[in-house]
């Protein structure tokens, strides 16, 4: 069975970037749909952070005060231990922004929060279950997407084609755009581990010989990236299950008697990290956009909120040229132009902490102390204030400026 359909823009991917981007073009009065391959937003994310650029932009939308209703944990500060020492890093209650600290929530709540919000708008469609594998090209110009629903194939005609359909992007190598690759020299294995009230309260970061681990309080439970130097895996899994849970209980010993909770390597999951970015982020007739354009590293939690900023740098320069159907290659360009910058000074960014201090960090074998300098400007208010603007406001961040058409219906909070 085949299905015909025509939108102004049809978005592949339900992500951050995705849904952001349709809620922004639905209420700016365009007609968009969404697909999301998934029947629903509740899977695991490996990013859960809403930093506080991300929250301006909430509450630019009017919807702020609802958000922070959701379950959440608000951090104001990051520390890191370096062998013995620990060492306050980021400090965003300096931050002048509305919400001066990141917000912990799980990933399945906020999109759910952006689809609830976009469905008020009749011009708004998500169609779940709907996977994008294809491009309809007329005349060399991209005009539209053939997808998989229930049902069967789909082609959905649209002026634009929006690509946010993430680091492995199908929509990305059916147009021929190239990444230039930028590598680096870890992975991540994530997995949870039981958080109870004497547990110490912040996100830490602990810095030993050959070993990075992180946990993120997620409330009820530790979220916790155990960084191994690429390729390792295999190798660390040969020591087995055991040898990995002693480790696990040295790097976070308050939690040493909930190891057990990880019951099999199927608890502990694989993120492959890479960094790279397309050369070019469209073609006539398609735009790509968050990790679809620019795959981050994990280093700040800083993917999702640069997702988010280029889908509201997409949406304020392209909602009245979809409005009017006048888009043209130099919008499309535009807002690569607007978000490139920001990308590449993040990328450098990380790129100079992967190879300063992560890749270090996982090849020596000799006692970790941070240097007598880093060690006194850590005790300096003003060395906290960088690295929280850099990570929670980042570089150029996007404010709403599309157009907002009345909403059809009132949304119930839930």
């Amino acid at each position: 069975m085949s299905e015909t359909a025509r939108v102004r823009c049809c978005i592949a991917g339900g992500g951050p970037a995705g849904m952001m981007l349709g809620l922004l073009l639905a209420r700016a009065g365009v007609d968009v749909v969404v697909l999301e391959k998934h029947a629903d937003f509740l899977r695991d994310f490996r990013g859960d952070t809403i930093h506080p650029s991300t929250l301006e932009v909430v509450h630019e939308l009017g919807l702020l005060e609802e958000f922070l209703t959701l379950p959440h944990q608000e951090i104001r500060e990051l520390r890191a231990q370096v062998g013995d020492v620990t060492l306050k890093i980021a400090d965003f209650g300096h931050l002048s922004t509305r919400c001066p600290f990141i917000a912990f929530m799980p990933q399945w709540d906020f999109l759910a929060f952006l689809a609830r919000h976009a469905s008020a708008y009749p011009t708004f469609q998500l169609r779940t279950r709907t996977e994008a594998t294809g491009l309809l090209e007329e005349d060399g110009r991209i005009a539209g997407v053939e997808a998989l629903a229930p049902e069967g194939r789909v082609q959905i005609g649209a002026d634009l084609v929006v690509a946010a359909d993430g680091r492995h992007s199908v929509l990305r190598d059916r147009a021929g755009l190239s990444a230039e690759t930028l590598g680096a020299p870890m992975d991540v294995l994530w997995f949870r581990l039981p958080r109870t009230s004497g547990d110490p309260a912040n996100v830490m970061g602990r810095f030993d010989p050959g070993r990075i681990f992180i946990t993120l309080n997620r409330g009820e439970y530790w979220q916790c990236g155990f960084v191994i130097a690429k390729g390792s895996l295999e190798a660390l899994r040969a020591r087995g299950l055991d040898a990995f849970r002693r480790e696990v209980a040295r790097l976070a010993p308050y939690a040493a008697a909930r190891i057990d909770a990880i019951r099999s390597w199927d608890d502990v999951k694989l993120l492959t990290v890479q960094v790279d970015r397309l050369r070019r982020w469209s073609r006539p007739g398609l735009l790509c956009i968050g990790d679809a354009a620019h795959a981050m590293s994990p280093i700040g939690g800083v993917g999702i909120n640069l997702a988010i900023q280029d889908a509201v740098a997409a949406a304020n320069r392209l909602a009245v040229p979809l409005a009017e159907r006048r888009v043209t290659t130099d919008d499309l360009t535009a807002v690569q132009r607007r978000r490139e910058l920001p990308t590449r000074v993040t990328q450098q960014l990380q790129l100079t902490v992967q190879r300063r201090a992560i890749a270090r960090v996982l090849t020596t074998r000799a006692p970790l102390r941070p240097p007598a300098l880093v060690r006194l400007l850590a005790r300096v208010p003003l060395f906290w204030r960088l690295p929280a603007r850099l990570i929670g406001i980042g570089v150029r961040p996007e404010h709403v400026r599309s157009p907002a058409q009345p909403a059809a219906r009132t949304i119930a909070s839930t």
